[in-house]
């Protein structure tokens, strides 16, 4: 033990990486290390278990469940973290905010089932191969994830990032031991994984939520315009951020001619690999809005802009290493746990770990531009990476070749307009206010 006196000893490297991220991100990053180990494991047991071609129907499944879920639902978890975050530190309770926050999930829940049950039709038999279970299991997920994303938001909020972590832990282990069952049991068909797909959010958020007390004080009703005054905007902007993300492999299936009906899941199994930085991002992206939100509210400009910086710096060191990586490693590293018949080029793989990267990028800066109020530029730099995304697709008949050219210029183009985009309201150095802080 060393004395009051003693010199402090020089920071480690691993102590100063850990100091670039917002208090809390270690603790959600431990867990969703297991998360993603786990989702990787569902997927190369389900993989091994299908097939390549009966794999690309719950690859289809995978990619439109998480750019719908997340893409309708992450808005509300990171604006009910912003609020509660704000009123934690005003010292108001946040009960009647997280209220007003679980009408409008259900309510966007509704809505997105209502679209899946229209769209049977053509979601059936062209991206899910005629089974139900696959569409039911669709229809789980979306609803699942209208409660965990309450949840979340609830738990950032309050500064509870343990259990935070524990529910991405808890729904991921809950699917693998799931697939893990049903691999074993010789399941062949695609509809009960994706019923597992759809059922562990709400284990998730049970385990989660276990010995948690006091979440909620009761406060002052919450003002319409303290958490949806913006949230269409960033409801749009949330859904095209999601797009660049998940749609390559539906866009893959839903163009795959009679001879490709196996190259969604090869995409779908090479992305997974290819965006790891992106998949551990969520545990910056879950404190790093709430951090901003507290920061702002209380005036702290300084430290505000110092998070910012940190952020992009730690991001963009990400860049060249993922690319490198994808190119050298990301053959082996695919076919290793997925199987041969799902391994694609060197090629394929860097373009697709620079897409991931370049999308990073713009996520972080997307963050900032959320926690400086400004929703409008947020959607509008995604709408911008979305166009790209369209135009990229269109440059070749290649099948694989024209979604990573796609999402290459979407996520570069998405970038560079929220920089530009950013740069105006930092460079004439304008009030910094949370959207609920502008709202009050």
């Amino acid at each position: 033990m060393t004395s009051a006196g003693a010199p402090s000893r020089p920071a480690t490297g691993f102590r100063r990486v850990r100091g670039l991220l917002p208090r809390g991100s270690d603790t959600v990053g431990a867990w969703l290390l297991v998360a993603g180990l786990a989702a990787y494991g569902f997927l190369t047991v389900a993989g091994r278990a299908l097939g390549s071609e009966r794999a690309s129907a719950l690859s289809a499944l995978w990619a439109l469940g998480f750019l719908l879920a997340p893409g309708t639902f992450m808005p509300v978890e990171q604006e009910l973290a912003r609020a509660l975050a704000e009123r934690r530190a005003l010292g108001l309770g946040g009960r009647p905010v997280a209220r007003r926050a679980a009408v409008g999930a259900a309510v966007l829940a509704a809505v997105l089932v209502a679209g899946i049950a229209g769209s049977a039709p053509f979601t059936l038999h062209r991206l899910f191969d005629g089974q139900v279970l696959l569409l039911v299991g669709l229809g789980l997920l979306l609803v699942g994830y209208a409660i965990e994303h309450v949840a979340k938001g609830v738990l950032a909020g309050a500064d509870r990032f343990g259990p935070y972590g524990r529910l991405n832990g808890a729904e991921a282990l809950v699917r693998l031991g799931a697939g893990a069952l049903l691999a074993v049991g010789g399941v062949r068909s695609a509809g009960p994984f994706g019923l597992a797909l759809g059922l562990a959010p709400f284990a998730g958020v049970a385990v989660a939520l276990v010995g948690q007390r006091d979440l909620l004080r009761p406060g002052p009703p919450a003002a319409r315009g303290e958490l949806t005054r913006s949230i269409g905007w960033l409801l749009l902007a949330s859904l095209l951020a999601q797009v660049l993300l998940n749609a390559g492999p539906v866009v893959v299936q839903a163009l795959a001619g009679p001879g490709q009906r196996d190259a969604a899941g090869q995409f779908l199994a090479s992305l997974v690999i290819a965006r790891v930085p992106v998949f551990l991002f969520q545990a910056i992206q879950a404190t790093f809005v709430p951090e901003l939100a507290g920061l702002a509210a209380t005036g702290r400009h300084d430290r505000f802009r110092q998070g910012m910086r940190r952020l992009v710096a730690l991001v963009g060191g990400l860049l060249g290493l993922a690319t490198v990586g994808g190119w050298v490693a990301g053959p082996a590293v695919v076919g290793a746990l997925f199987g041969a018949e799902f391994a694609l080029g060197s090629r394929d793989l860097a373009m697709l770990a620079a897409a991931s990267s370049c999308y990073l990028l713009a996520l972080t800066l997307a963050q900032v531009l959320i926690a400086l109020a400004r929703p409008a530029r947020v959607a509008l730099g995604w709408s911008i990476g979305t166009v790209g995304f369209a135009i990229g697709v269109l440059t070749t008949s290649d099948l694989l070749l024209r979604v990573q050219i796609g999402l290459l210029c979407g996520t570069v183009g998405a970038t560079a307009a929220m920089g530009l985009l950013l740069a105006g309201p930092l460079a004439r150095q304008a009030p910094i206010r949370s959207v609920g802080t502008a709202a009050g």
